[in-house]
């Protein structure tokens, strides 16, 4: 009898938290299959949405994945006839001759120069402009100018390229212009290398602001309300409010479009720039897309057209990779 009232309490002990475990196993379970069903619950409700996608994701996997198994040719004599697999390897060759050839330094610093002003402009200018309409009041005003600014953005550079020649031709717009106003003799800009390159990196400016200046826009108007009013109790007027709340608040945006915009660091607008520039301004607008282009297009030469996209495809990807984790260690940022 002692010995039963002895083992009887560690046995009910054990029963106790036999059942707490069972319990608690039947609550996670329990849990888990409302989390499944409210899974399968969103993903019906935004079934249309995924069935959009269907298309990009088809379109980027055979014109984007598919091609890149293509860059063997940069590693190969390529000859067409011969194909992929009859074709000799020839390792880095390709590589030593595109970095030899006398037109890539040129080409490679037009990129770079290019590249840069376009990436610092088309986020500095948007910003500007972002903030000025952040402080227009007439709601109508600043709709407009939204618009206005934004349209170019939809265009083609089939169709804003030839209003650009239009513009900027000798006896264009800018130059009847200063004829009247100032007397002065025109000027061929389209064939002048102090000006052409000037005109590319504005017109691209121009083309794509009105898409971040939206976005900066809708990142200051999310902004927290709550920040201006102790801004202002502390005696912030509005300058000071911009430094010290708008800025800090929209930068996450602003690395958003920064890191975006390092990816085509060595793009620098082909389609523009092949449809606009000329044999006399090729000195200050030859880019590497354009050398491509001719390598590949013009002399036959695959595979060291597949070497210099494979050479821009690394440094790209080391631009977005590197400004990423600074981003991260820096701010604690995810961009993607």
């Amino acid at each position: 009898m002692a010995f039963s009232q002895t083992t009887d309490g560690p046995q009910q002990a054990a029963s106790v938290v036999y059942r707490l475990g069972e319990e608690y196993k039947s609550m996670a379970q329990q849990k888990t299959d409302l989390q499944r069903k409210k899974k399968k619950k969103s993903l019906y409700r935004t079934r249309e949405l995924h069935v959009m996608l269907i298309p990009a994701v088809l379109f980027t996997t055979f014109f984007a994945y598919l091609p890149i198994f293509g860059l063997v040719m940069a590693f190969q004599d390529f000859k067409p006839l011969m194909g992929f697999r009859e074709s000799p390897f020839v390792g880095l060759k390709q590589f030593q001759y595109i970095f030899t050839m006398p037109s890539f330094r040129t080409a490679f610093v037009n990129t770079m120069i290019i590249s840069f002003f376009k990436i610092v402009l088309s986020i500095l200018v948007p910003l500007i402009l972002s903030l000025m309409l952040n402080e227009v009041t007439k709601s109508w005003f600043k709709r407009s100018v939204q618009t206005i600014v934004f349209i170019p953005y939809f265009f083609s550079w089939a169709i804003l390229a030839g209003m650009i020649l239009e513009i900027f031709a000798y006896d264009g717009i800018i130059n009847n212009t200063m004829l009247h106003l100032f007397g002065t003799d025109p000027t061929a800009f389209l064939v002048s290398n102090k000006y052409f390159r000037t005109i590319i990196i504005g017109s691209d400016v121009w083309k794509g602001m009105g898409y971040n200046t939206v976005l900066l826009l809708a990142a200051i108007t999310n902004v927290d309300p709550t920040l201006y009013e102790a801004a202002q109790v502390d005696g912030a007027g509005r300058w000071k409010q911009v430094l010290h709340v708008t800025l800090p608040s929209i930068l996450p945006m602003v690395a958003v479009l920064t890191v975006l915009g390092l990816g085509n660091i060595l793009n620098a607008g082909f389609e523009q720039i092949l449809i606009m520039y000329n044999p006399t301004v090729e000195k200050t607008v030859d880019i590497l897309d354009t050398l491509v282009y001719r390598l590949g297009m013009t002399s036959h030469q695959y595979s060291a057209a597949a070497a210099m996209g494979l050479f821009k495809s690394v440094i790209s990807l080391i631009f977005v990779g590197t400004s990423y984790l600074i981003l991260y260690k820096k701010s604690d940022y995810r961009v993607f």
